[in-house]
């Protein structure tokens, strides 16, 4: 049962790591248009991602929970392994301020700690089934194309956008401003559904697993903790990766502000809905830069999106050799 315990606490840490480093997502165009101040836009940001994983179901968290197919007592083994690995690689990045996924890092040490504890056939690979992403593949799925359409959707409503206000007066930035405020809110309340039900599902098939729990259903107390716990990392901040995605790769405006917003959630909240656990570090980023491409392509940083992209890349085998690595130093020293 301590154990049970100091493993659920793992979790929640690892949550909080993911709001500290995930809250330049919602709050970086804020506050670099200057819409908001800092804290202001925290604030804003933590109560919506309190609200998201509240309301919004938890297809997202049954896809995590499907991921590991270990046996029941090799599956704390598995989980201690996977979390440490997603903490050690949050960490390691928000020193950088290079913005990295959180749910890269997380199925990547689910799978590579699953692998080193059972086997490769202890991982569920699934697929698609009945209109919902499964496994491993359905994951990884969710996680190449949300970026695309992140920097698709971004880039069409931004053309679009200013067309309708090629006429319009500088004043017309107050109102945008005003508006970046329920686009961002909309923004943390998308986030706070994806994220933290991945937080959801690793504890939940921890109770499944030690027999605390007969059926795959998340309980309302795991709920609340793990809304807490993204809470509490983001009203932490993370600043460095705030400046990378507010001004290192486009230096956004009032319009750009709201168009990213507004494009990332529509893409997160669709990932919600489908149970496809999407990176919302990289929806926003490829939403900046798509902005910024259909507006003055050469003023991207692209050697910014470049670090960016091979984070995108490196994130789930390195976090999966990470936690391989764990298991087996943790095999030999028993």
């Amino acid at each position: 049962m301590i154990l049970l315990v100091a493993v659920i606490l793992l979790a929640l840490a690892f949550d909080v790591t993911n709001g500290f480093h995930d809250s330049a997502n919602s709050i970086a165009a804020l506050v670099a248009t200057g819409a908001a101040r800092p804290g202001a836009a925290l604030a804003l940001a933590a109560t919506c991602h309190a609200a998201g994983p509240l309301l919004l179901g938890t297809a997202i968290a049954d896809t995590v929970g499907g991921v590991v197919a270990v046996r029941p007592e090799q599956v704390l083994t598995a989980v201690t392994a996977a979390l440490v690995a997603a903490i050690t690689w949050n960490l390691g990045t928000l020193w950088l301020g290079l913005p990295s996924s959180s749910s890269h890092a997380l199925v990547g040490g689910l799978a590579g700690a699953s692998a080193a504890t059972a086997g490769v056939s202890a991982i569920h690979w699934g697929g698609f089934d009945q209109g919902r992403v499964t496994g491993v593949v359905g994951v990884l799925v969710g996680l190449a194309v949300s970026p695309l359409l992140g920097f698709g959707a971004a880039l069409l409503m931004g053309l679009a956008a200013r067309r309708l206000l090629r006429r319009a007066r500088r004043r017309v930035n107050r109102l945008l401003r005003g508006g970046e405020w329920f686009t961002a809110a909309a923004l943390a309340f998308a986030h706070g559904a994806n994220d933290a039900q991945k937080t959801m599902g690793v504890i939940t098939l921890l109770l499944v697993s030690t027999g605390h729990l007969a059926l795959f259903a998340v309980p309302l107390w795991v709920k609340l903790a793990a809304a807490a716990s993204l809470t509490i990392g983001t009203s932490l901040g993370g600043w460095r990766i705030v400046r990378t995605v507010g001004r290192g790769i486009y230096r956004l405006r009032p319009l750009d502000g709201l168009v990213s917003q507004t494009s990332s959630a529509v893409v997160i909240l669709g990932g919600a809905a489908v149970g496809a656990p999407v990176s919302t570090t990289h929806v926003v980023a490829s939403s900046v830069v798509g902005i910024g491409a259909g507006r003055r392509r050469r003023h991207v940083h692209w050697p910014v999106v470049r670090e960016i992209a091979s984070a995108w890349v490196v994130t789930l085998p390195g976090t999966a050799l990470i936690a391989a690595g764990f298991v087996t130093v943790g095999r030999c020293a028993a």
